[in-house]
């Protein structure tokens, strides 16, 4: 008998070590990034896994020999052979090559991602990615080339641009922004969801002929094509989302389903106005695909995006100055505001494989957005000096007794529809694209508002008759325009070492009648020697025409005589992969310049930009960035940015009258000055860590700095922009904690059995308490003395959230 149950205890043992068995390892792409939702299978069994955001991958087996297989949409499969000889866990580190023949994603080949000055971005990293506002373009802002000094906003300038002149495409359909934002508070959710993305490349110049009309920057987004069914949920302080990416059953198509409600009320509270917020943000996406037959396939993409604001202002305190002189407004309002920014779209796309070469894609959109902005808001203040007077505390002298009042009746209502025939063919050393597009736009303009300020009761300056209203707009526009664009380019191989990447862009617009040419090209080559070195060169021309927002002037006209904005790219850079500090980094270095011409010259109010459009200038940009990135700690990415930028512009025939020393008036030409995106140094860190030596706890810090922009009063010419915005210095950190993690000891039974990862985070923002102007308003004591009052940005507040994947049934 005791044999019999040694027997049977060796057998149970054996099964039981047996199922112990595992495979672990990490998935990564060429560039050696992390590859998150890669299925892993074990061949001839149900054993089914996916990697996570830092491509980790662990599966269970009883087997000692089998076949283990690795996919996912956009890559070449591979497949091991995995036989167990000691121990009962075998490491199986795997790298995923770009499939370049994929149907599915037209953007296929391996050469072009390489020669085009695109930089990749996971999109992962924004779940640990500390950020206010909870949007994908919050990532950018660490990139080399891009700055903002407004963490409430998504918009972003790039190597000296504007907000106007960065492209944002999403499964190759251009996306629509608004237009009639003007303060970051108002803003929503951005279109991009960031849990429905799989990869996701930009370009801060140089980018490729297939890329629109723009001047500055392309985002280029994919939706994910999922082979596995994925859940994610998330809450916490700042709002909701949910989303789900599924194969159907028959594994013919696929469908991603998205919605998130963004409700920040408590960051808005921070502010330094006091009062009730009333923000609701809504997003929702929805993404079809199905293969109909072998050659032919389609998707079908809608979402409708609502942001509603609303604020009844109560107060509002600002201190500000220097140690020796400390000046504070206090400010009583009355009014409210009401604001209202809807856009709806649908779009759909046509895969045609005419043979394992040959491509053709058709795709058609159409945008529908609604904009209203609504309020009549009275501030009357108390400008005071604040001295502090030993043995009695502060006392207040009065410099200035006033009120502002702002008024506003805005809507505007834009359609745009859009139909684009791309073609794609393979061949042995080159990869030709050429493309297409029609699309028409019709807009509905109307503008009504006005500001009115005054100080001790009098308008000022003291002008005798009826009163003087400031930025008095009364327009009603009515645009519609026609647009038709085409583009051919190629990438070639000519060896190993050298490849090349050039084509050209053409395009038609009826509201200006130009036709114009933009020829580009990209070169990179790797030297023998060195093969963990790359250096680039790109050289394009880039031609902007004007939409809608570049026609219409200050005052609310509009200016038939536009033309498009130019500007001619020249980039060179580098990119060096090594290792040090015993892991492998990645240092780029880009060295580059733009010859501006026909620019339209503008101002920025906080986010609202406003076009001279009757004016026209020649400018130039030029500066340097570097970046070193790479995971300093294991399984976790972290970067180092620096950018140094100038850019400046001669508006022609600009000229002020002056009176010399003897009396003379001389006409005085100021030449070239700072564009309002001058702001000459960005630096920027997003550093993980792990805590308390547990690989669970994790640290997230983001660190940004801005230097200062220039400024001036409204209504002042260009000339006198000799005010400066202070430089935007802020950092924001989370702590994270994966109670699912592969390495975590104690699993929560609950959590493991209906989750894969169940991650909660705590941050805070603005850890400093910097407070960071994003823009003035400007007020006059009695001796018609001009102040500018700092408007702040959020100060530190506190957030939590929770990111849970849900296990299928």
């Amino acid at each position: 008998m005791r044999y019999f149950l040694l027997l049977i205890l060796v057998f149970v043992g054996g099964i039981a070590v047996a199922q112990n068995r595992s495979i672990t390892g990490i998935i990564k792409n060429e560039l050696g990034e992390p590859l998150e939702g890669v299925t892993v299978k074990i061949q001839n069994s149900k054993s089914v896994s996916q990697s996570d955001k830092s491509g980790y991958y662990s599966i269970p087996t009883s087997s000692r020999n089998l076949k283990i297989s690795f996919s996912s949409t956009g890559y070449l499969s591979r497949t091991f052979e995995v036989h167990f000889e000691q121990g009962q866990i075998f490491r199986q580190d795997v790298v995923l090559a770009r499939d370049v023949r994929s149907l599915d994603d037209v953007k296929v080949d391996a050469n072009s991602n390489r020669v085009s000055s695109a930089a990749s971005i996971n999109p992962a990293l924004l779940r640990d990615f500390p950020t206010v506002s909870g949007n994908f373009e919050s990532i950018l802002k660490t990139l080399p080339g891009v700055s903002s000094n407004n963490e409430l906003s998504s918009q972003y300038s790039v190597r000296g641009g504007n907000f106007d002149e960065n492209l944002v495409y999403i499964n190759d359909i251009e996306i629509y922004r608004p237009l009639l934002v003007r303060n970051g508070q108002q803003e929503g959710l951005s279109f991009i969801n960031p849990e429905l993305t799989s990869r996701v490349s930009f370009s801060a110049g140089g980018f490729e002929a297939k890329y629109g009309d723009k001047l500055s920057s392309v985002l280029d987004v994919r939706y994910a094509q999922p082979d596995t069914m994925e859940t994610v949920i998330s809450g916490g302080l700042l709002g909701l989302s949910a989303s789900v990416k599924s194969p159907t059953n028959n594994r013919k198509g696929y469908y991603l389903l998205g919605i998130r409600d963004k409700a920040n009320q408590n960051i808005l509270k921070s502010q330094e106005t006091k009062g009730t917020y009333r923000p609701h943000f809504y997003d929702f996406q929805a993404l079809y695909g199905l293969q109909i037959n072998p050659k032919l396939s389609f998707s079908a993409l809608a979402g409708y995006n609502l942001s509603r604001f609303g604020l009844t202002p109560e107060s509002r305190q600002t201190t500000f100055g220097t140690q020796e002189k400390v000046l504070q407004l206090d400010v009583d309002y009355e009014g409210s505001e009401a604001d209202r920014y809807q856009t709806s779209m649908a779009a759909l796309t046509f895969l045609y494989k005419a043979s394992d070469r040959f491509n053709i894609k058709w795709i058609s959109s159409v945008f529908d957005a609604f904009e209203q902005e609504t309020f009549d808001i009275n501030g009357s203040y108390i400008f005071s000096e604040v001295q502090k007077v030993p043995g009695f505390g502060e006392a207040k002298t009065n410099r200035g007794i006033g009120s502002y009042t702002d008024h506003a009746r805005n809507s505007l209502n834009a359609t745009l529809y859009s139909t684009e025939l791309r073609g794609y063919l393979q061949q042995k050393h080159s990869y030709l694209q050429f493309g297409t597009r029609l699309e028409r736009s019709a807009i509905v303009d109307k503008l009504h508002e006005y500001s009115l300020s005054d100080s001790a009761g009098y308008t000022l300056p003291n002008n005798p008759g009826p009163l003087v209203f400031n930025d008095v707009v009364n327009a009603d526009n009515n645009v519609t325009m026609n647009k038709v664009t085409a583009y051919v380019q190629s990438t070639y191989e000519f060896s190993q070492l050298l490849s090349m990447l050039a084509g050209v862009r053409s395009s038609y617009n009826s509201y200006t009648s130009e036709f114009l040419v933009s020829p580009r090209v990209s070169l990179l080559y790797r030297p023998a020697s060195k093969e963990n070195l790359a250096l680039r060169f790109s050289a394009g021309s880039y031609n902007q025409p004007p939409f809608y927002r570049e026609l219409r002037n200050i005052d609310g006209s509009l200016n038939p005589s536009a033309r498009a904005q130019r500007s001619l790219h020249f980039l060179t850079g580098a990119d060096y992969a090594f290792t040090g500090l015993g892991t492998s980094l990645k240092f780029t270095s880009e060295l580059y310049y733009k010859k501006l011409d026909k620019l339209t010259p503008y101002n920025i109010e906080n986010l609202r930009i406003r076009y001279y459009s009757d004016q026209e200038a020649k400018g130039y940009a030029a500066g340097a960035d570097f970046s070193v990135s790479g995971e300093f700690v294991q399984g976790l990415t972290s970067s180092f940015r620096l950018s140094l930028m100038k850019t400046e512009e001669d508006i022609k025939d600009d000229f002020y009258l002056q009176k010399d020393a003897s009396g003379n008036v001389l006409r005085v030409e100021p030449g070239y000055l700072k564009r309002p995106t001058d702001q000459r140094v960005n630096f920027s860190i997003f550093f993980q860590d792990k805590l308390l030596k547990s690989p669970t706890y994790k640290v997230h810090l983001n660190v940004l700095f801005g230097s200062a922009l220039p400024a001036s009063p409204p209504d002042a010419e260009r000339y006198r922009d000799v005010f400066k915005i202070p430089a935007y210095k802020r950092v924001d950190i989370g702590f994270s904690k994966d109670f699912l993690d592969p390495e975590c000891a104690h699993k929560p039974a609950f959590l493991k059995k209906y989750f894969h990862n169940v991650i909660a985070y705590t941050e805070v923002f603005n850890l400093l308490n910097i407070n960071n102007t994003v823009s003035y308003l400007w007020i006059k004591d009695v001796d018609n003395n001009q102040y500018a009052i700092p408007n702040y940005l959020t100060s530190r507040q506190l957030n939590f959230k929770i990111i849970a994947k849900l296990k299928n049934k």
